[in-house]
């Protein structure tokens, strides 16, 4: 009995959880959640703004729940070292790239508009002037390290596979706010019925 049920525990993954997802097409300023049990560390439990996307083609985005434990000031200069502002890992590529959202606008001038009120980039000295002015940037603005990027079709084919699924961005104050795992949670309890079992999934089921 033991051998079979290590066995059975072994062949536990994923599966259980896969669900119908909507369907509801990526793009920019959209959200990609990632499935319970994707364990690459950059991803697990991610949760994604897609910055470019068209079908079949690259795809970029930056997650946004995986802070670095460093601060703005500690990595640039010209900051004033006394806010507190965390800088987060956006992903994998190229790491030495400082990238920011927020919801700033052309208070920024070069921001590129991905929704509404959600842009990115701009020019990083009215960045630098706005911050230390001591103007308030929680929910406002985040700074990544890296971002996620995929080749032609990889983004598409990952979403038809139950990698990822695809839910709106809720309101600037929410997207730049929280982080870690208790966003994940937030955005799929968000995400509504069809996703209540991803809030239930083992951390890891060979454990349970």
């Amino acid at each position: 009995m033991k051998a079979f049920m290590d066995k059975d525990l072994s062949n536990l993954d994923s599966s259980l959880f896969r669900i119908n997802m909507p369907t509801r097409k990526p793009q920019p300023g959209a959200l990609l959640v990632a499935e319970p049990f994707l364990r690459e560390d950059h991803f697990n439990h991610a949760v994604i703004s897609l910055i470019e996307y068209a079908p079949d083609k690259s795809a970029m985005g930056l997650v946004l729940n995986k802070p670095t434990g460093y601060t703005l000031g500690e990595a640039i200069d010209g900051i004033n070292n006394n806010v507190n502002i965390p800088i987060y890992c956006g992903g994998p590529v190229s790491c030495d790239r400082l990238f920011y959202i927020h919801s700033l606008g052309l208070k920024l001038p070069g921001a590129r508009q991905l929704t509404n009120d959600l842009f990115i980039g701009g020019d990083f000295n009215s960045v630098k002037d706005y911050i230390n002015h001591n103007l308030p940037t929680e929910g406002i603005i985040r700074f990544f390290i890296g971002y996620s990027g995929w080749d032609d079709g990889q983004l598409d084919e990952e979403i038809h596979n139950h990698v990822w699924a695809v839910a709106p961005s809720p309101a600037n104050s929410e997207l730049l706010k929280d982080d870690g795992d208790s966003f994940w949670y937030h955005i799929v309890k968000s995400m509504g019925k069809p996703y209540r079992n991803w809030l239930y999934h083992p951390l890891n089921p060979q454990l349970n």
